[in-house]
Parts: structure tokens; C-alpha cells; sequence
């Protein structure tokens, strides 16, 4: 995130969206962790509850690191829930569904913003916007300026949940998509691969890093797949709500 802001020249817009973000990370690494609290719990599995984890509270889930990451690469973690597969009738469908939990939360998350930016620019509201020539971004009036700050707030938390929601189903450990592949691969061969999980991770860390270097985004590019999903199954209906052709 940061390190696209910077590569496009820093303004004051630029600033306003980064700004933005602080507010967007903090809450959407807390509903991913709650997510998979909660989704735990309901399956019987009391650990996240009683160590006071089900809480949208940012300072429950904050992993500093992961914080930072994710302001400056747009992807990132934050301190995951304990969860106590003893207590799952059925361990293997547990890790799954308590895993994918967290990724679901941010898609939906990241569709309600969708569709409230959406809304926001075929309102009209947005209508005090003017581009100059040179592509820069002036606003008519103090009205405008509000609502595309708002439009810009829904704009940001729609791309950073979608990317953190690409992220995490990274089919590895200790990435959430690995708990899914807990339910599909042979036990033996699950518990091969989770030998190696603190490496695992850090060689995926690692394969992004050098791939942004030569100007390749895994994450980014899958998350503009979703993106063009929603504007295909959420875009267009609303413009034809507010009768934009």
C-alpha cells in the first residue's frame, strides 16, 4: 500500500489514503481474528472466548508486525486466535471451516464497501469532482471534498480486505488457506508439511518480495481478478439502479 503510494507520487491525496488505512487495517485484521474465534466457538471450541479474543478490540488482535506490513505491502496478519481442535467433533472439518472463516469475513467486508462506493459515486454526490488536464484532482466545494474522502475511505477498504482475504488462502502454512488443505490432503501428508511451517512461510514471504522487485504482485493480481468479479456482479446493477448506461 504504502509502497504504491510512494511509486505514484506522493500528494495530499496520497496522504488522505494512507491516513484512511490505519482506521481500515486495524478493524479488518480484528474481524478476520474474530472470525475465526467465533466460527470456533460455535463448534464447540471455548478457547478464543475465554482468553477474551471474540472482540472487534484492535488491541486483542494487533501483531505489530503484521500491522506494518500489511500499511506497507497492502497484505499482512495480525496475532492469530488459539484454537483447541480437541473440542471439534469432527478436528479435520473444524480446522477448515475455522480457517476459512477469517478470509470469508474480509470478502464480505470488502463487498459491503464495494457497494457502498459504488453507491456513493452514481449518487451524484461525488459531482463536485473536477480533473484537470495534467490529471490532477481539485474538488468544486467543501461538500465534494467530504464525499470523496468517504468514497476514497470505501474505495481502500474494499482492496485492502480483498487482498488480505487473497493472502491468507495461500494453501501453505501458516496461512489460513493451509487449514482448509487440512481437510483434503491425507493426515500423514498434512503433518509432513506443517514439520516446516516456520520456514514455509518465510519462503513465501520471500518469493512475493522478489517478485515485486522485478514488478510482479501475486496478491495484487489475483485481487483485480475479484475486483472485476464485483464489478461485473455488483457494478453494473447498480448503475442501471441510478440509471448510468
Amino acid at each position: 500500500m504504502l509502497l504504491n503510494l510512494l511509486s505514484n507520487g506522493f500528494d495530499k491525496w496520497a496522504l488522505i489514503e494512507l491516513l484512511l488505512c490505519l482506521p481500515i487495517i486495524l478493524f479488518s485484521l480484528s474481524l478476520h481474528e474474530t472470525a475465526h474465534g467465533f466460527i470456533a466457538y460455535k463448534l464447540g471450541d471455548p478457547t478464543a472466548r475465554n482468553l477474551g479474543r471474540l472482540t472487534l478490540n484492535p488491541f486483542k488482535h494487533l501483531d505489530p508486525i503484521g500491522a506494518l506490513c500489511m500499511l506497507i505491502f497492502g497484505f499482512g496478519w495480525a496475532k492469530p486466535v488459539p484454537i483447541n481442535t480437541r473440542y471439534f467433533k469432527n478436528p479435520r472439518r473444524g480446522m477448515a471451516l475455522t480457517g476459512i472463516a477469517g478470509p470469508i469475513s474480509n470478502l464480505l467486508l470488502a463487498i459491503v464497501c464495494y457497494i457502498l462506493s459504488i453507491i456513493t459515486f452514481d449518487s451524484g454526490l461525488v459531482s463536485g469532482l473536477i480533473v484537470s488536464a495534467e490529471g490532477g484532482l481539485y474538488l468544486a466545494n467543501n461538500a465534494a471534498w467530504i464525499v470523496y474522502v468517504i468514497y476514497l475511505f470505501f474505495t481502500v477498504a474494499t482492496n485492502l480486505n480483498v487482498a488480505l482475504a487473497i493472502f491468507n488462502l495461500i494453501p501453505v502454512p501458516p496461512f489460513d488457506g493451509s487449514r482448509f488443505m487440512y481437510m483434503l490432503l491425507p493426515q500423514k501428508w498434512y503433518f509432513k508439511v506443517m514439520k516446516y511451517e516456520q520456514y514455509t512461510g518465510l519462503v513465501v514471504f520471500a518469493i512475493i518480495f522478489i517478485l515485486s522487485r522485478v514488478g510482479i504482485y501475486p496478491v495484487s493480481i489475483v485481487s483485480n481478478w475479484v475486483l472485476r468479479g464485483f464489478d461485473f456482479l455488483f457494478a453494473t446493477p447498480i448503475d442501471l439502479l441510478f440509471g448510468i448506461s
